[in-house]
């Protein structure tokens, strides 16, 4: 994994001549923009809502990968209607599956200590990370969810489309006003 979004390019050969240096340097002026792609994220043009630190291989800041919304809705939106036991009535949640998330940043395996603005913390496990599986929710009912309303994020289980996620495990892992992650191995 130490070697995720690194681009190393090595020259064996000595140049000779104006040509040969024309292509080395055009080889190197295509070469460096495709390696400061692979190394990171774009940097967020909104509010972060978001920071992840810990064991992940893609960042945008030292250490650490930052997003805003629209960046969560660049990775991939989900949308899926469940109840909770915390609404009433069927609520449409969307955001951007966990899976695919934690598939951008490089993390395949370990321990997510989801954090919420009053730094109250849930472990979750990355093997909970699966296709249908959970999402961090930016949008309820269409609309962004205030901190009164549990927003700006919430991590939700699609609760009512599998029966293994209407437990009281599941349920204590789906914590809202999320604003940060640290991935922990």
């Amino acid at each position: 994994m130490d070697s995720v979004g690194k681009t190393e390019v090595v020259f064996m050969f000595t140049t000779h001549g104006p040509i040969a240096r024309g292509v080395v340097v055009a080889a190197l002026t295509v070469a460096a923009p495709l390696s400061g792609m692979a190394d990171g994220l774009p940097q967020p043009t909104g509010d972060v809502v978001l920071r992840v630190t810990g064991d992940i291989a893609v960042t945008n800041t030292e250490g650490a990968a930052v997003l805003d919304t629209q960046m969560l809705a660049d990775i991939g939106e989900t949308t899926f209607s469940t109840t909770t036991i915390w609404t009433e009535g069927e609520q449409s949640f969307t955001g951007v599956e966990l899976e695919d998330l934690l598939d951008a940043l490089g993390v395949d395996e370990g321990m997510l200590e989801a954090r919420a603005l009053n730094d109250y913390m849930v472990e979750i496990p990355v093997s909970d990370a699966v296709e249908g599986g959970p999402i961090i929710a930016y949008l309820r009912n269409g609309e962004p969810m205030s901190v009164r309303d549990k927003g700006p994020l919430w991590i939700v289980y699609p609760y009512d489309l599998n029966t293994d996620y209407a437990s009281e495990l599941i349920y204590s892992r789906s914590i809202w006003q999320l604003d940060r992650i640290e991935v922990v191995r």
